[in-house]
């Protein structure tokens, strides 16, 4: 069995191309994080859905022309990394480009499936072609987290919309940190992620070159794929300090978060969350922030709301910032 589809993009086919191999494009329609060695034998790694990651290898490249990649999903028995074969063809077309996408490889059942969630990914594909705008994407709502390293997925998945849309002249404007401007809080959370790689064993060195949302992009890429591989049990050092592993999921969740919604309120940006996923945060967060962090300075006292607030006012509150309306 195999699923089988082609829509007409408004670019031409190296455009096309890129739309489909560059992580930066990836993750505006397709991904939440996303790591690809564009060559052939390369691995990559795509997480299409917090909790849900593909993997696989490439076996030909074409470009603008051709991209075949072996396909599966980590933990599946029924289609294991590089179990069935991804083929993405592109051919001029007079509206811009012919993108067929072909999964062979599969049962029926499996075919059903997936065609279900290719259906998904390749409407988006076509309204970003269409527009140049990244949408939010439901699918990463998850109101109910596996775990910890999940809910993180899903909370970067809405930092990096955010991240997406900031400009040079945002960069020195003031965020809820007081200490912080724009560009000082994305150094802030590029150092904190760039600790967390190297203590999972994923050293990764920042980027300072690259624009916001590509250098977090990666450095959380990296760090959420080791913690993924390692898993939340037993401890782990940070350098200065030896914490369980569940301390440090809870501090990626907050970093994604609690930052997301800084960055935003800073630019004055929407900010998405699903109450669900930002319940499952605050959760976390009450078991990671005691009075030592607090007396660290890292966090402020908690600030008092009304009761009737939604769950991501009352993580903000938590975290000792002011939510809108307190």
């Amino acid at each position: 069995m195999s699923f089988e589809r082609t829509v007409i993009l408004p670019v031409d086919p190296d455009t096309a191309f890129a739309l489909v191999t560059e992580p930066e494009r990836l993750r505006r329609w397709q991904t939440v994080a996303c790591r690809l060695d564009l060559t052939v034998g390369g691995s990559y790694r795509f997480t299409m859905a917090p909790g849900h990651h593909a993997a696989g290898t490439v076996t030909e490249i074409d470009p603008g022309r051709r991209l075949v990649l072996s396909w599966g999903w980590e933990g599946s028995d029924a289609v294991p990394p590089g179990d069935s074969t991804l083929f993405i063809t592109m051919e001029p077309h007079p509206q811009g480009t012919a993108l067929t996408l072909r999964h062979e490889g599969l049962d029926a059942g499996q075919s059903s499936g997936h065609a279900e969630g290719w259906n998904h990914f390749l409407d988006r594909l076509v309204r970003f072609a269409e527009t140049g705008h990244a949408a939010p994407d439901p699918w990463n709502a998850t109101p109910e987290p596996e775990d910890a390293i999940a809910s993180a997925e899903a909370a970067l998945a809405a930092l990096q919309l955010v991240l997406h849309n900031l400009q040079a002249k945002d960069l020195q404007r003031p965020t809820p940190c007081a200490e912080y401007n724009v560009g000082q809080l994305v150094d802030h959370l590029a150092g904190n992620l760039a600790m967390a790689c190297k203590a999972l064993g994923a050293e990764l060195a920042d980027d300072p070159s690259l624009a916001p949302e590509p250098r977090i992009a990666r450095l959380a890429q990296a760090a959420l794929e080791a913690f993924s591989a390692r898993g939340l049990d037993g401890e782990i050092d940070l350098g200065f300090a030896v914490v369980p592993a569940s301390v440090l999921s809870g501090i990626l969740n907050l970093e994604f978060m609690v930052h997301g919604w800084d960055f935003a309120q800073a630019t004055s940006q929407q900010y998405d969350v699903d109450p669900g996923l930002a319940e499952y945060a605050l959760d976390l967060a009450r078991a990671t922030v005691g009075e030592p962090q607090r007396a660290s300075g890292s966090f402020g006292p908690e600030t008092a709301i009304a009761e009737s607030a939604g769950s991501l006012e009352r993580l903000i509150a938590f975290t000792g910032r002011v939510p809108a309306g307190a």
